[in-house]
């Protein structure tokens, strides 16, 4: 083979090279399938943040912009391509049709490389598709309201028959902002007369079964961060001993629970 002969092959390995980079490139650079309903990646099955809001009882206007805080607060946390979604409990434990925000990040201009895409147009998206929808449904799910009852465990488990937060589901994240004062047919804190709180609640293993018989054990491996709602007159028992027999609770049913105060004033 000639030099000559051999200078061409080179030259063709190297366009080819040439030629299979910018076709990797391309094809990398593609943008991703997003689901139109939820903006989550096609066939991804993504990490997912909840913040759930205990409506059944009251709280004050400084509670509300802490409990949007939050919130906002989870929004900035978001990856992208995770999802965040928003609940309200209400008196039935129901946490569904009470708000439509279910919705994966699509990536703000600030997460984007702007050698590959327009951080402007991306921004433009986020601002239409995500952040406007978020901001939206703020205005509702801060709004105080009232209820007889507080089923919060029973809330929480059902949860987890969503397909979107079952056991298959990466990184379940839960940020429940609540009083804690559950008051259900699987336990109720109140009832002062019976005695002190610790006579008078049920037996943390058998409530954690009993609510395992009801709703399987999909609660087990999911992180919960509790923002307590302080409540006049239960001060001291929120920050001791039903703080305590949540965790028992909490730790039969393998979830790492953890606590700090929503700021505020009662």
């Amino acid at each position: 083979m000639s030099g000559r002969d051999a200078l061409g092959i080179f030259n063709i390995i190297i366009v080819l090279g040439i030629l299979g980079g910018i076709s990797y490139l391309a094809m990398s650079l593609q943008p991703e399938e997003y689901d139109r309903d939820t903006l989550c990646v096609v066939g991804v099955t993504p990490p997912h943040r909840v913040v759930i809001i205990d409506k059944t009882d009251l709280y004050s206007m400084d509670q509300a912009e802490a409990i949007a805080g939050v919130i906002l607060n989870e929004r900035d946390r978001l990856g992208v391509g995770e999802r965040l979604s928003l609940f309200e409990l209400n008196e039935n434990g129901n946490l569904s049709d009470t708000n439509n925000f279910s919705l994966c990040n699509p990536g703000s201009g600030e997460q984007v490389n702007p050698l590959y895409r327009n951080p402007e147009r991306i921004q433009a998206r986020y601002e239409a598709l995500f952040a406007g929808p978020l901001q939206t449904a703020l205005s509702d799910l801060v709004t105080p309201k009232d209820a007889p009852q507080s089923p919060i465990l029973e809330a929480l488990a059902g949860l987890t028959h969503e397909d979107s937060f079952d056991r298959s589901v990466p990184g379940r994240h839960i940020v429940l902002v609540s009083d804690m004062l559950q008051n259900s047919e699987i336990f109720t804190v109140y009832g002062r007369g019976r005695g002190s709180i610790e006579e008078r609640l049920p037996d943390p293993v058998e409530v954690a079964q009993a609510l395992e018989a009801q709703h399987g054990d999909g609660l087990m491996g999911v992180t919960l961060e509790i923002r307590l709602i302080p409540r006049a007159g239960w001060e001291a028992d929120q920050a001791g001993p039903l703080r305590d027999y949540w965790d028992l609770v909490f730790r039969q049913l393998g979830v790492r629970a953890y606590w700090s105060e929503l700021p505020g004033d009662g």
